[in-house]
């Protein structure tokens, strides 16, 4: 068995082989002919109704505030109706008893509160019925931090995604169900 091994092998990779020198520079040389015809450049779609907005590009350049600004958190600059409530990653986070909803999160008109850390509304960069870009003041475990983030909510208030920005900030967004 092992006498005829050595032998395939040596042909399989002789038959990986790349040709000759000439047949590799004619085919370098050769121009290239795109298999699908190219198209006029894409012009945006208009956005279906009913559709998620874009996601939202942070301008590193624009730093968090330093502390709220006036009048967030009041009359028409809080967090939309739509949004506020309790949410969670996974059904459990709803319905635990224990006090161990690590998923839960609730949002009032000015705050978002999560297993062991309090985010305030600072300034809002974005908002409509059913989203908020905004800058919030985040405390918790003895650590202080700005965040940007922002909540929308889809399939008509069922579902919120959360996306964060800048540094530390979850890597994708995630999707929480609204509690009961």
């Amino acid at each position: 068995m092992m006498r005829w091994t050595m032998p395939a092998a040596m042909l399989l990779l002789a038959a990986c082989g790349g040709g000759t020198e000439d047949q590799r520079t004619a085919e370098a040389d050769a121009p290239v002919t795109p298999s699908v015809p190219e198209a006029a450049p894409a012009t945006p779609a208009p956005a279906q109704e009913g559709a998620p907005p874009p996601d939202y590009v942070a301008d590193p350049s624009i730093a968090p505030p330093a502390a709220a600004e006036a009048g967030v958190g009041q009359g028409s600059a809080t967090i939309p109706a739509a949004i506020r409530g309790r949410w969670g990653l996974v059904a459990a986070d709803c319905t635990s008893t224990k006090g161990d909803a690590k998923g839960l999160l609730t949002i009032g008109p000015a705050d978002l509160r999560f297993y062991e850390s309090h985010g305030v509304l600072a300034r809002i960069r974005e908002r409509d019925a059913a989203r908020i870009v905004a800058d919030y003041k985040f405390s918790g475990e003895g650590m202080t931090w700005d965040r940007l983030m922002q909540l929308t909510t889809e399939n008509g208030g069922r579902t919120l995604v959360r996306r964060d920005y800048g540094e530390g900030a979850e890597g994708g967004p995630l999707r929480y169900s609204r509690c009961a």
